[in-house]
């Protein structure tokens, strides 16, 4: 039988330098909906290639709200960038602040705007209020052209002052 977390035919791998288990639980913490996975440990096999000692944390497999990901101690070969982020879909603006609040602790300062921000572990993150996507679908382009200007002038979003330049 199995031990995976989920069934999830495609997971997202985050490459980690040497700090996979932190990050991991500085994610659980956040995430209500969340749960920790299988972990796998380095062996002998490969040092030469991976520098890293036996018995280390390899692998960390996690789920936040559905969503499977598998944290990996590589090595410091490669960091993360924004050309890759998380979306974080949220109802109300309680839910923005908090997720702004927690995932930005520690986070990189200048690397926010328009919903966007970068976590202390480098991995970038975006959280939008649900009602966004539907203002910038809207038909009408001057509305939509009122919430994009509107964006480019926040960090974290307000939903308040959205509606207001929706026209709400």
């Amino acid at each position: 039988m199995s031990k995976r977390l989920s069934n999830q035919r495609i997971s997202a791998n985050l490459w980690f330098n040497k700090n996979a288990e932190e990050a991991v639980n500085f994610y659980l913490g956040i995430f209500k909906n969340a749960k920790k996975g299988r972990v796998t440990y380095y062996g002998k096999e490969g040092f030469e290639f991976h520098g890293m000692p036996e018995g280390s944390v390899l692998t960390i497999e996690f789920i936040l709200d559905g969503q499977e990901f598998i944290a990996l101690n590589g090595g410091p070969h490669f960091q993360f960038n924004e050309a890759i982020s998380f979306v974080v879909n949220c109802s109300n603006q309680e839910e923005v602040d908090y997720y702004w609040d927690k995932l930005r602790e520690g986070g990189d300062e200048k690397a926010q705007m328009c919903g966007w921000l970068k976590d202390k572990f480098g991995v970038s993150w975006q959280i939008v209020p649900t009602v966004l996507a539907d203002m910038m679908d809207d038909p009408d382009a001057a509305k939509v052209q009122r919430v994009s200007a509107a964006i480019f002038q926040m960090k974290k979003l307000d939903i308040a002052e959205l509606e207001k330049a929706f026209g709400k």
